[in-house]
């Protein structure tokens, strides 16, 4: 099996809806997302997946938050912006990417999302 992940960083802001505590207060972070992906096989030049075209995947989903109110952007202007649930969104974007890009031997095995240096969340399809 091979593994491959990419990271990009962003900051944004958000509240939490429903919760009681200080995070249901405007807030920001300074996110870190990391997708990992797996295959059995590499592609007719050696690759599992081009970091190139990951990297643009990601950047296209990190751009769309980056620096915003996330609350304000769908879906999160709908569901709540939890790092599970950006996990989620990143998984869901990235993953439109692939299945549009052709024969990808890589399958997304998990995204994390860091709020903090010490505060992750993962999503695994």
């Amino acid at each position: 099996m091979f593994e491959v992940a990419v990271e990009q960083t962003f900051a944004a802001g958000h509240a939490l809806r429903g919760y009681k505590g200080k995070c249901e207060n405007v807030h920001g972070h300074n996110y870190r997302v990391r997708v990992t992906l797996e295959g059995e096989r590499l592609n007719s030049i050696g690759l599992l997946v081009d970091f190139v075209e990951v990297k643009r995947l990601m950047r296209a989903a990190v751009d769309y938050l980056d620096h915003k109110f996330v609350n304000d952007l769908p879906p999160f202007d709908t569901i709540n912006p939890s790092a599970e649930n950006m996990a989620r969104f990143f998984y869901d974007e990235v993953q439109k990417g692939l299945a549009a890009s052709g024969d990808v031997p890589a399958r997304i095995q998990q995204v994390q999302v860091w709020e903090t240096d010490t505060s992750v969340a993962t999503y695994r399809p």
